[in-house]
């Protein structure tokens, strides 16, 4: 796919749209799998807007990455109802178990583990998404159970994502 291309199709899409710079960002996300640090000059041009503007926009919402994650994005909410009820511990467990820091992919490119401050979910702390899903009253054991459902161990074939 020529992401260059395709990147300005959504532009041309987008840009008479009033706030139109957030969901073509969106759109660049779900075609391309995430924002190109090559297309902000693209948009910036066709926003009229400058590249620090598009790049402020950007870094300041964390569902806009600019490096490919994961197949499937792991969210630990930190808000401090979470923290109270032990997101911490799963935080640290999250990292243990997938040998990998906030912000950093596994090897095998399946997920990618970031923070989350607020899921909306406070009175069922402590919680976390996984994609699009939110789950409630996270334990250990329960990440571990979560985690396991995004491999399906096959003949041969540990690890294969269902």
């Amino acid at each position: 796919m020529d992401k260059s291309a395709n990147i300005d199709e959504l532009v041309e899409q987008f840009k008479t749209l009033p706030g139109g710079l957030i969901p073509l960002l969106h759109a660049v996300k779900h075609a391309v799998g995430y924002i190109p640090n090559e297309s902000v000059p693209q948009i910036a041009i066709g926003f009229n807007l400058s590249r620090a503007e598009v790049h402020g926009v950007i870094s300041f919402y964390h569902d806009f990455n600019t490096s490919p994650v994961g197949q499937h994005t792991v969210q630990i909410c930190r808000a401090e109802a979470c923290q109270s009820m032990g997101s911490r511990q799963i935080e640290a467990h999250a990292k243990k178990s997938l040998g990998i820091e906030y912000g950093e992919t596994t090897k095998d490119g399946r997920v990618t583990l970031q923070p989350v401050y607020c899921l909306g979910n406070c009175a069922c702390s402590p919680s976390m998404r996984i994609d699009d899903d939110i789950y409630a009253r996270v334990s250990p054991a329960s990440f571990d159970q979560l985690i396991s459902e995004l491999y399906v161990p096959a003949a041969g074939n540990a690890g294969e994502k269902r």
